[in-house]
């Protein structure tokens, strides 16, 4: 009984880092007024009938810190991507010198910066959603341990374990947050 339990408590905090390892990943894809490349990484382009990421058909390099270049290994996906970039509504504007695409990364606006904020904050409160309902998923597996035959006193012991998990994942999305705010609004 106790090894389910402990099945049960692992399974939660698995769940619950998951939850804060999207967090962090799709945070990365926010531009925060200089140059990253990772902000490419959910921009798709149709590469031989298949919607691909672009850092799969190109390379992504940043000279400067407000400058971005994309060269596609294949040339012939040039234009395919430069209109996946427009079409990605990143307020960038690509140019080509039939080689590489330069992007000149422009300074961020006050309201784009609040946007930017709010939308981090969106994501972050589905995190901490995810970590609630990883905890309310284990309470419940507990309960039913416990009418099988697991103790009470046992079953309380890691729900106690549970919360404090809980506690310790939504105090590092609170931090995540913190810091990705920080970033944002710097100038």
């Amino acid at each position: 009984m106790f090894d389910k339990a402990k099945a049960v408590t692992d399974a939660a905090k698995e769940k619950m880092q998951s939850a804060v390892t999207y967090l962090d990943e799709d945070l990365k894809t926010y531009r925060a007024g200089k140059a990253n490349p990772s902000v490419f990484n959910s921009v798709m382009v149709n590469y031989y009938g298949t919607m691909t990421p672009i850092p799969q058909v190109a390379s992504i390099s940043t000279p400067d810190a407000k400058t971005m270049l994309i060269q596609p290994w294949d040339r012939n996906l040039i234009h395919p991507v430069e209109k996946a970039i427009m079409d990605a509504n990143l307020g960038f504007t690509p140019q080509n010198n039939g080689e590489v695409i330069r992007i000149n990364i422009p300074a961020l606006t006050e309201e784009r910066r609040k946007e930017l904020v709010k939308k981090a904050r969106t994501a972050g409160e589905n995190a901490k959603v995810g970590v609630r309902n990883a905890r309310r998923d284990a309470i419940e597996a507990l309960k039913k341990l416990q009418k099988e035959g697991l103790p009470e006193d046992a079953e309380k012991d890691f729900e106690d374990e549970i919360q404090k998990l809980t506690d310790i994942f939504i105090k590092k999305i609170e931090e995540i947050l913190s810091a990705k705010e920080k970033e944002v609004m710097t100038v």
